[in-house]
């Protein structure tokens, strides 16, 4: 089963991409957080559809 979030650290191991640009893209709404308590968690969907933008 997949997971239907993932942790910023797991989002750049999926992405290749770095903290500040994932930083980046959560403050410009490219990316979609949610926050439980403390952690931020990105939906995969979020990180799917970058991706397919390009």
């Amino acid at each position: 089963m997949e997971p239907f979030t993932v942790t910023i650290e797991t989002a750049r191991e999926l992405t290749g991409l770095g903290n500040t640009k994932i930083f980046e893209l959560l403050a410009s709404g490219q990316l979609k957080r949610v926050k439980v308590g403390r952690r931020t968690l990105i939906p995969i969907d979020s990180i799917r559809a970058l991706i397919e933008r390009g």
